[in-house]
């Protein structure tokens, strides 16, 4: 995409968040929804495609682009990324890097143009960060598949018409290497999802619980037509949605700090300003070097990815440093803000809340942490 072409899309971008997204925050928070008319707007701009190839309607944005993209989104509810994340992270992704032919021109282009939603059933209760551990199972039954199993967690769930579903096509003693990963439509018989999960934060983005109760599926629904490419088409999924995630982390780093100065320099004690008191200057500073600091990150990981020389330690670097730097930054945000950030209706109050999550999806920090380390030992056993 030229330069100019993308300066063009961060723009309208930008400004459709701060016009209609952000003003839409308390709507959104109270009905738990996107409205209809955000999302028929997302969709026309090409959101929900704009990480899918330009071949399939999407935007063919690079991973320098996206990430740029992302910090622009996440100024505002996360719920408002989520609408359209899975479509062009995890989800999309699994098509674009491992689907045949044919099954990205069956999804692809109702993904890139907002008609169909697609879901990531990874995790299960007892295989979270580690799918070695994961029991859906996927049994060959003629030149179908009988697919059973739970998924939990499971973002878009309610609203999705298909889920990547990983599922094991060997046995367990095969670990990682016996995962496959189907299309399963959520219309077929035997899925069912599971009520909308009570959240702690991000009001507006929907997880539940899938259940796959010998989902009768043909050989062509498996993404690759190949078993046993489940791990790595989740894995390569993943390492790009870190870095996303980051990117967004950045984003809302930026909003809270905004957020901060105009409450630090409107809210007077004792006759001054409190952004005039030291201590709050001493917050202000961390946050905003905090979030430069992960934005330098963010870019430099982008990079590295885009060129093909670092698609994993970065993007797992990145998104453990920003992750835990937002909750930093949202926590001062609070304490800024004094009793008034405790309120529920105030943005920080709200924004600390939906922050949380970003250390846990995607691979919680412990897992960044275990990934970064493998990643340089075996770089020094090289």
């Amino acid at each position: 995409m030229e330069s100019a072409e993308f300066a063009s899309i961060l723009e309208a971008v930008r400004a459709f968040v701060d016009k209609e997204v952000v003003p839409a925050e308390d709507e959104i928070e109270e009905t738990d929804e996107i409205p209809e008319r955000i999302r028929t707007a997302a969709a026309r701009m090409g959101l929900f495609g704009y990480a899918l190839p330009e071949e399939h309607g999407g935007l063919g944005l690079t991973m320098s682009e996206e990430v740029q993209l992302a910090m622009v989104i996440g100024r505002t509810t996360p719920s408002f990324r989520s609408m359209f994340g899975t479509n062009n992270g995890i989800a999309g992704q699994v098509l674009v890097n491992f689907g045949t032919r044919q099954q990205q021109e069956k999804y692809l282009p109702g993904l890139a143009a907002g008609e169909l939603i697609a879901s990531f059933a990874l995790t299960e209760p007892d295989a979270g960060s580690d799918p070695s551990r994961l029991r859906t199972k996927a049994v060959k039954d003629g030149d179908d598949y009988l697919i059973s199993g739970q998924k939990r967690f499971i973002t878009n769930a309610p609203e999705a018409d298909v889920f990547m579903v990983f599922a094991r096509t060997g046995d367990v003693s095969e670990g990682t290497k016996g995962i496959s990963v189907f299309a399963v439509e959520s219309a077929l018989d035997g899925v069912s999802v599971g009520p909308a999960d009570a959240k702690m934060g991000q009001r507006g983005a929907h997880t539940a619980e899938v259940f796959f109760d010998q989902v009768r599926v043909p050989a062509d629904a498996l993404i690759g037509g190949v078993e046993g490419e489940g791990f790595a088409a989740a894995m390569r999924s993943l390492a790009k949605g870190r870095l996303h995630i980051a990117a967004l982390c950045v984003g809302l780093a930026d909003r809270l700090i905004e957020e901060s100065v105009a409450h630090a320099t409107t809210q007077t004690q004792g006759g001054s300003t409190i952004a005039s008191f030291q201590l709050v200057q001493g917050m202000l500073a961390d946050c905003h070097t905090e979030a430069y600091a992960g934005r330098a990150m963010v870019v430099e990981a982008a990079r590295t990815y885009d060129d093909g020389s670092d698609m994993r330690l970065a993007p797992s670097a990145a998104k453990l440093f920003c992750t835990e730097m937002v909750d930093r930054v949202a926590d001062r945000a609070v304490q800024i803000h004094g009793g008034l950030g405790y309120m529920q209706e105030v943005k920080v109050s709200r924004f600390y809340r939906d922050a949380r999550l970003f250390r846990l999806y995607e691979g919680t920090s412990e897992v960044q942490r275990t990934i970064i380390a493998k990643q340089m030992i075996r770089g020094a056993r090289r």
